[in-house]
């Protein structure tokens, strides 16, 4: 988008989110719009941003990222339980 942010300038603003997160000593929740919450687990699995467009996610269903063991994973997509 010739004015707006590129999507390495949006994955940053996802890292920092998921730094600030990672700092609390608790749960987070979060809301945004799609395109960037796909950035975001794309942050939090190590993926490049890019690989946001292989996550469909349904309007106002929750997506929870979380930990199998000490590897980070997504748990719950459009509210469907993962595990």
């Amino acid at each position: 988008m010739p004015s707006g942010e590129s999507i390495q300038q949006v994955a940053t603003r996802g890292q920092a989110v998921i730094d600030r997160v990672l700092a609390g000593s608790g749960d987070a929740l979060l809301f945004a719009h799609g395109h960037i919450l796909r950035i975001l687990a794309c942050r939090w699995l190590g993926l490049p941003p890019q690989d946001g467009r292989l996550f469909a996610l349904a309007t106002a269903v929750p997506t929870a990222l979380g930990y199998e063991h000490e590897t980070r994973v997504i748990t719950r997509l459009n509210g469907g339980l993962l595990r």
